[in-house]
């Protein structure tokens, strides 16, 4: 059986600092049952704020502006990658490979806020994932220089023209997430009460329909990675038909964010290199704001205003992520060798 260890960090804590990664390193590793991955400290606050994260683990490689990993008694920890490609991949890479936990039964919960599809998800609204698509690996054309009967000028690598599928790639461009999971965490969690606002109530009503002028739900729908933070209604479409070419019609997104496909690559090469299990991952994103304009808006008026929806969403964020882990470390004994068919 797994258990999650304390290495005595509280004790070295009260003794006037932590202990010197040596000393970390011959000790026996933390294995968490969960593991939350936020991404900056407005997702990470509602963890750090909820729950007595008492052991802390400096972990190098991390962020500077996030050193540690923060875990408690039950099995849950919490790590913070900061913002984007980059950081994200770097700080999940640094944990995995740290020597200093250990990920092998751990379920691993990316859990932060995102832009959303009015069509699919408001303001506040919570959405676990299928499928991560990028949205960045692609040849683009500007828009100005597209021959007259193309619709964008969004070209898959290797193709001719859009609407091709590319010829090459990364093998990083889409992640399927396991069914089995992703079905547990949804009916764990689907009656979640998850927090508003005023002001997001009053910001959507601009949408023409439900469930972009409704009050937030938790749903099952993909979400789409790029460090460009993109926004509005013609750009929507091209996303949405990039994301169905890539998963041959299967996908629909309706998360956009700026990280997770970059994670989900560090936590596959951990799992090839057998120190994590991939059909252990859940993806959670919840929506701080709309991904386009509604009618009689402009795109920038949009992309600057303040709709509300930061405080739900990373409200929701932890209510609906802490369900699910509560769920997990509060019946270990059906999760640790697999999610439970009950």
């Amino acid at each position: 059986m797994t258990h999650f260890y304390r290495i005595g960090l509280s004790a070295l804590a009260l003794a006037g600092g932590l202990a010197s990664n040596a000393s970390m390193a011959s000790a026996q590793p933390l294995a968490p049952k969960v593991l939350v991955i936020t991404m900056f400290g407005g997702e990470a606050k509602p963890w750090l704020e909820g729950r007595k994260l008492e052991t802390r683990l400096t972990i190098p490689g991390f962020a500077k502006e996030y050193p540690e990993l923060a875990c408690d008694a039950a099995g849950l920890c919490v790590m913070t990658t900061a913002m984007g490609y980059a950081n994200a991949a770097s700080s999940v890479s640094a944990l995995v490979y740290s020597g200093l936990v250990d990920l092998k039964q751990s379920y691993i919960v990316i859990a932060g806020i995102a832009g959303v599809d009015p069509s699919d998800g408001t303001l506040g609204s919570a959405h676990w994932a299928r499928y991560a698509i990028d949205a960045g690996l692609r040849h683009e054309i500007d828009p100005r220089q597209i021959p007259a009967d193309w619709p964008d000028g969004v070209v898959g690598l290797g193709a001719k023209r859009p609407g091709e599928k590319p010829s090459w790639g990364s093998a990083t461009e889409v992640y399927q997430l396991n069914e089995q999971l992703l079905q547990k965490a949804f009916a764990l969690t689907k009656s979640v009460e998850l927090a508003d606002s005023p002001e997001a109530k009053a910001y959507r009503v601009a949408y023409a329909t439900a469930p972009g002028n409704a009050a937030p739900e938790v749903s099952i729908c993909d979400t789409l990675s790029t460090d460009t933070y993109w926004h509005g209604s013609m750009t929507a479409k091209s996303m949405g038909d990039w994301v169905s070419l890539l998963t041959e019609g299967k996908g629909n997104y309706c998360t956009t964010q700026m990280e997770d496909n970059a994670s989900l690559t560090a936590l596959r090469r951990g799992a090839d290199a057998g120190l994590l299990d991939f059909d252990r991952i859940a993806l959670l994103r919840t929506a701080s704001n709309f991904d386009r304009e509604p009618a009689g808006m402009s795109p920038i008026d949009s992309l600057s205003a303040k709709s509300g929806g930061f405080g739900p969403a990373a409200t929701n964020a932890y209510r609906v992520g802490a369900a699910f882990a509560d769920a997990v470390t509060s019946d270990w004994t059906k999760w640790e060798k697999g999610v439970p068919s009950e």
